[in-house]
């Protein structure tokens, strides 16, 4: 079978089965293809970038039906495989089966599930609460159960080690394992002594990371499969707000060489660049 004809999730498994997976954070189309451009081989699609690019915090604002729509525009924007952030599931294992079920119909090769309570909270911000383990084993079996195509790469994420700890947030990535995940995302890894811990208290499980703070050659080394860059996204911000503040202030945005419209068009442009 060609890469063409192979299903996002066997694409985004045969990527994994070579090293790890850098996707960097995106949420539309054209940083999508940005990134694809510059020669990654998968995207994240992060519900807390789809909240901001409203206008919103990531506080369980955006729900089922928005971010399916963002992951079908961003999954064919691309070839590459996409990662989807599903937050919670949006509601209980009948909602996370319908999840699966609109998120692969978008086309994504991945998704992730949280154990937070709803509301959600940004993963990295405090407040946050968590649903008991038990409830969150039975969403990841009633997400794998729902996957049509067996490649589908159900993540599960645990938000336990602010308001529990690390023991805690440690088992719960063991159980969702262990329930069927196919990778666990152990989130709030704040600096790189607690990303280390996590690599060593988890080195028997397959393991998503979250964050800037290391090299992929180290997060690769740590053991991890696969990388979700936050950096790239934290960067285009703030170079926006840059650019705000110096159109205020002078009347002007200085641009490099090579600036302009046509570039953006023909990166848009699929059929001139073939």
């Amino acid at each position: 079978m060609s890469a063409a004809a192979e299903s996002p999730g066997a694409r985004l498994r045969a990527l994994m089965a070579r090293g790890l997976v850098l996707a960097p954070f995106v949420f539309d189309g054209v940083q999508a293809r940005l990134a694809e451009a510059a020669g990654f081989a998968a995207v994240y699609l992060s519900g807390f970038g789809t909240a901001a690019s409203w206008g919103l915090p990531d506080r369980g604002l955006i729900g089922l039906g928005e971010m399916a729509a963002n992951a079908a525009r961003v999954a064919g924007a691309v070839r590459v495989p996409v990662i989807a952030d599903a937050d919670t599931g949006y509601g209980n294992e009948a909602n996370v089966a319908r999840t699966v079920e609109l998120y692969e119909r978008a086309g994504v090769a991945a998704l992730h599930l949280e154990d937070q309570e709803w509301p959600k909270r940004c993963g990295f911000l405090e407040g946050k609460r968590v649903i008991p383990a038990e409830e969150m084993e039975l969403k990841v079996r009633a997400a794998v159960r729902a996957r049509r195509d067996p490649a589908t790469v159900i993540i599960a994420r645990t938000d336990a080690l602010a308001p529990l700890g690390r023991e805690a947030a440690a088992e719960r990535a063991r159980r969702y394992y262990a329930a069927g995940a196919d990778l666990v995302f152990l989130d709030g890894l704040k600096d790189r002594e607690t990303i280390a811990w996590a690599a060593r208290e988890l080195a028997d499980v397959p393991m998503v990371l979250n964050s800037w703070l290391v090299t992929p050659a180290e997060a690769e080394a740590l053991g991890f499969r696969v990388y979700l860059q936050l950096g790239v996204m934290l960067r285009h911000f703030e170079e926006f707000r840059r650019a705000l503040e110096e159109l205020r202030a002078t009347g002007r945005v200085a641009l490099g060489p090579g600036a302009g419209v046509e570039w953006i068009t023909q990166l848009l442009d699929r059929e001139a660049g073939e």
